[in-house]
């Protein structure tokens, strides 16, 4: 991660420190300062979180030079969600994080806001009227090509089916509707992503989508109706990447999705903490096998 270096003398209300929206380009620069921190983001993340909320990025300038960045993207006007809050080393500490942080939220405003932060940070986060609602656990294991099909579900390209029907499906498993960041995670390179949609019968029943990132894969979302299906899904997923690392995000308060995890073993290697401004949004967890990405929720 490279930035300017922070002068001694600087101060959190110095003139030469602004916030101001980012640009396409920008994004790509916070993602790479999330690779350094480990985030380990997919390679095409850029475009689709931009789609999600264009006016909710901001980036934080010394004398115009980027040193810090956050995501506050606004779905709607009663959800919200944090992410990609990131200040460059030399500039943590003294203020200007803090600076950053309150114009996201403001953007946000009175919308509930859910973030996935560090464990070690929730006291902070609490000072900003955040609550625990549950923990989610990076699982990483090794693709096998050795896995068998699930009997009685079918699973087809995501983009073989009407595109209403699949948003239908992912409003009903996530807090609000997203279509613009739906229709940008579809639209992946395929090299790179592969999303998938299970059915039994004609009954949509799961989906899932796993993109290449810096390191290996992650899988995100994987909704199912039940542990058969998901199964289903991420064996259909990983099957096609032996050999490869994959990642799978898992809402820690879904067993299910924990023995999913355990009986590809796959081991917990890092957590965060979901919490929101308000009550948590009315999710169906026993069906979030895989969490979309902790950067938009």
């Amino acid at each position: 991660m490279s930035s300017v270096p922070c002068p001694s003398h600087a101060i959190p209300d110095d003139p030469r420190f602004a916030v101001r929206r980012m640009m396409p380009s920008d994004v790509d620069i916070a993602l790479s300062w999330a690779a350094t921190e480990g985030w380990n983001p997919g390679l095409d993340d850029a475009r689709a979180f931009f789609a999600a909320d264009p006016h909710g990025f901001f980036v934080g300038t010394w004398d115009d030079a980027p040193i810090g960045c956050i995501s506050a993207v606004a779905y709607g006007d009663a959800f919200g969600f944090i992410g990609l809050y990131i200040m460059c080393p030399d500039w943590r500490g003294k203020g200007f994080g803090m600076r950053l942080w309150n114009h996201g939220m403001a953007y946000l405003g009175a919308r509930n806001i859910g973030l996935d932060g560090v464990l070690a940070q929730q006291p902070n986060y609490r000072k900003s009227g955040f609550v625990l609602a549950y923990r989610n656990v990076r699982y990483e294991g090794v693709a096998s090509s050795d896995e068998d099909p699930v009997d009685g579900v079918t699973i087809v390209d995501a983009l073989d089916i009407p595109f209403e029907r699949l948003l239908d499906y992912d409003t009903r498993m996530f807090a609000c509707a997203r279509a613009a960041f739906l229709r940008a995670w579809l639209a992946q390179p395929q090299a790179n992503a592969r999303a998938l949609v299970a059915f039994d019968g004609d009954a949509l029943r799961g989906f899932a989508v796993i993109r290449r990132c810096g390191t290996g894969h992650k899988i995100g979302p994987l909704f199912a109706d039940d542990l058969t299906t998901a199964r289903a899904l991420f064996r259909a997923l990983v099957s096609v990447l032996p050999g490869e690392t994959v990642f799978l995000d898992v809402p820690e308060s879904n067993p299910a999705a924990v023995a999913l995890a355990v009986e590809h073993s796959m081991q917990s290697v890092f957590e965060t903490a979901r919490m929101y401004t308000r009550a948590a949004p009315d999710v169906p967890l026993a069906n979030v096998f895989g969490v979309t990405t902790f950067e938009l929720g």
